[in-house]
């Protein structure tokens, strides 16, 4: 691992060797890739909304057995449990929560009072602005480029609206996936940038090597944002799965949707009272129809017959934008080591332009 080259209010807060973070993947950020990335000097996250109670406990003593190095875990904020899981984070010592959706002013406080770092994940200033009033210790803002689920916005527009709005560290995801990117955000006032399908295409990545090989063949134009899986926008590959459910009325999506959704129930291990108390906490929090909710166990399922059984004709592939420039698959210590090095070359040369 290469010494420090650049040094952030984000690294200072979380203890990291440089700016870079592994975000929580559903189904892919787990123990082996996340200690990937804490060895490497990045932030490595948990997903942990793919995981029951006890295989999140499970997961972060693995993470703990692989690394003494900074790790975080992404957590679903309007899930049932989530106190819970919060005073799992706080039992083991986890540096960084990071959330999907805000959580909870009471729920920051508790994290925070146990030194625990909070960094919600937001798609606009104002959202930033609100967890920051509330305690949030740094904000990860994603433009349209990534995951499709925070907006259409690109990082390049959304990115300075953020920082102009919050005094707190701000982390740039959404489109980054080289050291050129860092620089870039650097400069725009970014502390770090988040990557997730830069980091799915690792060694260190647990999904099928025939599924990386199928991401590393496609093009930048080979990725749609669709709302036909679970109600809610996301990008995903392009394959005959996808294209046939974007072809697909809500009546015929219906029978596959009841038979993922008790899929989910037997691999989440919850009772029907705790995924309708799931569903009740979509509605109020994200705003979701009640086709929507009836929809969102297809995520998760899709997901894992992609990522993990690697069957895409039952399952879809999330991905960033970023998929049709990525040719390889480095280890994380390689990525993060040319990341880091070819940004601080790229802010020496700016620099140089100075007079």
């Amino acid at each position: 691992m290469i010494e420090q080259l650049i040094r952030t209010p984000f690294t200072d807060l979380t203890g990291v060797r440089h700016p870079v973070v592994q975000t929580g993947m559903g189904w892919v950020s787990g123990p082996r890739l996340v200690s990937g990335t804490a060895n490497a000097g990045g932030l490595g996250i948990l997903a942990s909304a793919t995981m029951t109670f006890a295989e999140l406990e499970q997961a972060i003593i693995e993470v703990k057995s692989r690394t003494d190095r900074p790790f975080g875990v992404n957590l679903r904020a309007d899930a049932a449990d989530a106190p819970d899981r919060c005073r799992l984070l706080i039992d083991h010592g986890v540096k960084v929560a990071s959330f999907a959706l805000a959580p909870k002013p009471e729920l920051i406080a508790t994290l925070k009072e146990h030194g625990i770092v909070v960094m919600p994940s937001i798609g606009a200033a104002k959202h930033a602005v609100k967890v920051a009033s509330w305690g949030a210790d740094a904000v990860m803002v994603q433009g349209g480029e990534g995951g499709g689920h925070t907006g259409p916005v690109p990082t390049t527009l959304l990115l300075p609206t953020v920082l102009d709005a919050v005094d707190i560290p701000v982390v740039a995801a959404g489109g980054f996936f080289d050291g050129r990117g860092l620089a870039a955000a650097l400069s725009y006032g970014a502390a770090g940038v988040g990557m997730g399908t830069r980091f799915l295409l690792t060694q260190d990545s647990a999904v099928p090597d025939a599924v990386k090989r199928l991401y590393l063949e496609r093009g930048l134009t080979d990725t749609v944002v669709t709302a036909k899986v679970d109600g809610m926008p996301h990008r995903m590959l392009r394959t005959d799965l996808v294209e046939e459910l974007e072809e697909t009325g809500t009546l015929k999506r219906l029978a596959p949707t009841v038979r993922r959704t008790l899929e989910f129930k037997r691999d989440s291990g919850m009772s029907w009272a705790a995924l309708a108390k799931d569903g009740r906490a979509m509605r109020k929090a994200q705003g979701r129809t009640l086709g929507q909710v009836a929809l969102a166990a297809n995520t998760p399922t899709m997901l894992k017959a992609g990522l993990v059984e690697g069957d895409t004709s039952a399952g879809v592939l999330a991905s960033g934008q970023v998929v049709g420039v990525i040719d390889d698959l480095p280890t994380c210590e390689e990525l993060v080591d040319r990341i880091v090095t070819r940004a601080a070359d790229e802010l020496r040369r700016a620099a140089s332009y100075v007079v």
